[in-house]
């Protein structure tokens, strides 16, 4: 099976090439600029453009699709990606299958729907399948290969282009909560900012990475938009999630319902996190997570 994969990060391709592997046996990178260090077996790469938008290397990356006659498209889930692959499966006459959390060998694919009440399985039956995964989903793959061939594709200018008005810098966020192997995600239970030194605290004992619900990022503004989990933001898989003052809504837990332990922590014993978490502790989060802190130090 050949399988062709795309994303807007470098480090979100690296795990695409290498999770799919579990997939098929020929696997390509589309890549915008130089290829770099990628395993692979072959990589199409298109010449990067000034005053362009990654929305603009669409016509570019379905040329490829023609070429490459591939099973699938691997995309990476963000939302610049997904903006291309309705693009390109409007082009194609194929689909688009947004958040999988499952493919099976035969590329029938399973996605939560209706804000992640439900799963539901879903197959393109036409054309190339154009699916967008998330950080996680794709595991157990056997060991990359070296990188391959690098082919040097034409940029194709779109009959409509996406005008660049401005640029402005965006303040850098350190984490990548994708790759963290560990997160602690908190929600509207922390009373203020402040306490947030509490939380991080907890984090550097444990090597975690920090996270929150919507609201804190945007309601409180307490941390990045880049750092909340949920249906619209983050959708992880760690090895261990721990949500503090985090009451359990559907929105927020689709978005760790892959974690492999969830630990909480919350002073309502009917909150609906516990019924999610694999350990519940029931207490004020002031009380526990200092209590915490000093066993684990």
């Amino acid at each position: 099976m050949k399988i062709l994969v795309f994303a807007e990060r470098n480090t979100a391709l690296a795990e695409l090439c290498s999770g799919a592997r579990s997939l098929g046996d020929q696997i390509e990178a589309i890549v915008i600029g130089a290829p770099g260090t990628l395993a692979a077996d072959k990589i199409w790469s298109i010449p990067v453009q000034d005053n362009v938008m990654l929305e603009d290397y669409t016509e570019s990356i379905a040329a490829v699709m023609d070429v490459a006659a591939a099973d699938i498209l691997l995309i990476e889930s963000s939302k610049r990606c997904k903006l291309i692959a309705g693009r390109l499966a409007a082009m194609k006459g194929s689909s688009a299958i947004t958040d999988v959390m499952e493919i099976a060998d035969n590329l029938s694919t399973k996605r939560m729907v209706y804000g992640g009440v439900a799963v539901r399985k879903e197959k393109a039956v036409a054309g190339t399948a154009i699916v967008i995964t998330g950080p996680g989903v794709l595991t157990g793959a056997a060991a990359a290969t070296g990188q391959g061939i690098v082919e040097t594709v034409a940029y194709i200018d779109p009959v409509s282009k996406v005008k660049v008005v401005s640029r402005e810098q965006k303040p850098k966020v350190s984490v990548n909560l994708s790759a963290a192997k560990k997160i602690i995600g908190v929600g509207r239970g922390v009373a203020k900012q402040e306490d947030l030194t509490m939380i991080r605290e907890l984090a550097d004992a444990i090597g975690a990475e920090l996270g929150c619900t919507r609201p804190i990022a945007e309601a409180e503004k307490w941390l990045p938009k880049e750092t909340y989990i949920g249906v619209s933001g983050l959708m992880l898989a760690p090895e261990l999630y721990i949500a503090v003052g985090i009451s359990g809504q559907i929105q927020h837990t689709v978005g760790v319902n892959r974690s492999k332990v969830i630990v909480a922590i919350n002073k309502d014993k009917n909150a609906p996190i516990l019924k999610q978490a694999d350990y519940g502790i029931v207490g004020d989060l002031y009380k526990v997570v200092p209590a915490l802190i000093s066993q684990l130090k």
